[in-house]
């Protein structure tokens, strides 16, 4: 099992950790809009790793369009340290140090602390940013990911993905956000802000689905 949480004054808004939240959809942060969906990726144990370790390895973000450049390491040693529980509330901290894992191309696997750039375009529009990972979790039934951002984006916030094998076999995937509007035109027009998540959240799930469904 591993679990780790990275907190540090980097990330350009305030309500770091607050995709764990339950009642994010109800209570978001100031100014944010929330958006969250979860989808049925198939069932067992396999589905559950592979979906995983794509998860981990950036094949959401790069087979959303866009692409990953620069990821670093957190500075210091990596750790498994204060995470969350379904619930929302604080999990004791760990002394086990983590391995680092890295994909085919030598990619690092997401790691608490970690940072990256992403470039591309969502909803025709810029979608740049720096990004640092807030927390990763790696247990027997939850793979997840929490991504906050660092600036250079026209919004600012976090994105949580989590992979779940549920009891019954079945792999679900969940996506959950809040974004805030830098750019102008954001503020401006909201429902552009709901059709950029929307269209992330397609894409996704494109990434991580091998039989891509309508979302339930």
């Amino acid at each position: 099992m591993r679990r780790g949480t990275f907190r540090d004054d980097t990330v350009d808004y305030a309500a770091v950790g607050a995709t764990h939240a339950p009642d994010l959809m109800q209570y978001p942060p100031e100014r944010s809009v929330p958006a969250e969906e979860t989808w049925r990726l198939g069932s067992g144990e396999e589905r559950f790793r592979t979906a995983g370790d794509a998860l981990l390895s950036w094949t959401a973000q790069r087979a959303a369009g866009l692409s990953v450049e620069d990821v670093r390491p957190a500075s210091g040693p990596a750790y498994a340290g204060v995470s969350f529980d379904a619930d929302g509330n604080p999990v004791a901290p760990s002394k086990r140090e983590v391995e680092q894992r890295f994909d085919a191309e030598g990619t690092p696997f997401a790691g608490p602390g970690m940072t990256l750039r992403l470039r591309g375009r969502v909803a025709r529009m810029r979608a740049d940013a720096e990004l640092r990972v807030i927390s990763v979790t790696e247990e027997a039934r939850r793979i997840g990911l929490v991504l906050g951002t660092m600036g250079g984006s026209v919004v600012s916030g976090e994105e949580l993905f989590d992979i779940e094998w549920r009891d019954d076999d079945s792999v679900w995937f969940t996506v959950r956000a809040f974004d805030a509007p830098n750019s102008v035109l954001y503020r401006m027009v909201p429902g552009l802000l709901r059709r950029r998540r929307k269209e992330l959240f397609a894409r996704y799930l494109r990434a991580i689905s091998p039989l891509y469904t309508t979302p339930l």
